[in-house]
Order: C-alpha cells, then structure tokens, then sequence
C-alpha cells in the first residue's frame, strides 16, 4: 500500500496536505510539456506526490520516469506552490491542500511514453494552453508565463 492509500484508509476523503512535485519540462521552442490525466480527465503538469523517505528531487524524477518515459538531467528549483490556490478535490471526492515543489528542465532525454495515469502528452505554448486544465497546473503555468525569462 502506498502513502497516499495508507493515509487515505484512515482519513477518508476529509482534506489533507500532501507534498507534490513537478517538473515544468520545455523543448528548444519553449513549449511546455503537459499531460492528459486519467484521474481527472483534463491537462496538468506532469508530476506527484512524493513517497516515504524520498526527497523532492527524487519524487520529481520519479514521476516525471514514470508519467512521461523521459529521465530528468539538470532541473532548477523553480518555486513553492500552497495556499488555498492549490486545494484541489479529486473527482472520486478526495481532497488535498497541495505544496507543490516545482523544477525547471530543458535536459531530458528518452522518448515520450503515455503510462496508465494518462492519455496523451503534447508540448504547448505557454500562451496557447489548452482549456480544459486543471486548475492548480494552470494557476502555476501562469505563474510561469508572467516570467518566460526562466526557460532560459
């Protein structure tokens, strides 16, 4: 059993804060890598919530591996996300307060693979996202457009 299904057997769906991590990933056009999610049915950034005993680099490289195919060289720590922006209710009922740590990465390598928590992967445009995203992924892209500076 994971952490989450361990936590999620005692609390229920009630809120919890989870820490998460993600990597926004750019190509050479500046485009950034979002995932179609099975568990929402909408776009996001690819990333996860850590596990026990790992540390936040290495939860950011493991979901990146397991959600993208793609293995995460050099990332730059980009920024915190929480607060009550990043509340988010799953729609099985679950809730969740998110502190999302996020990196930044253009050094990937490997061949984009769909796993089973998506359906698709595609590079957009920082200004041309797609409509149906999640909110805290857009709330933290649009962060990110507001300094396009930092996918130098």
């Amino acid at each position: 059993m994971n952490y989450i299904s361990m936590i999620r057997s005692i609390a229920g769906s009630r809120p919890l804060i989870l820490t998460a991590c993600s990597v926004f990933i750019y190509d050479n056009q500046k485009r950034v890598l979002l995932q179609h999610r099975t568990d929402t049915n909408n776009w996001g950034v690819p990333g996860g919530f850590m596990e026990m005993g790992e540390t936040v680099e290495e939860a950011a490289r493991r979901e990146i591996l397991e959600e993208t195919g793609l293995t995460v060289g050099d990332m730059k720590l980009y920024t915190v996300f929480s607060g009550e922006d990043f509340y988010f209710t799953y729609p099985n009922g679950d809730e969740v307060y998110n502190v999302i740590v996020s990196f930044i990465s253009n050094d990937v390598s490997g061949q984009l693979q769909v796993d089973h928590e998506g359906t698709d992967l595609k590079y957009f445009p920082l200004d041309e996202l797609p409509d149906d995203m999640i909110p805290t992924s857009r709330r933290m892209l649009e962060r990110l457009g507001s300094d396009p500076s930092l996918l130098l």
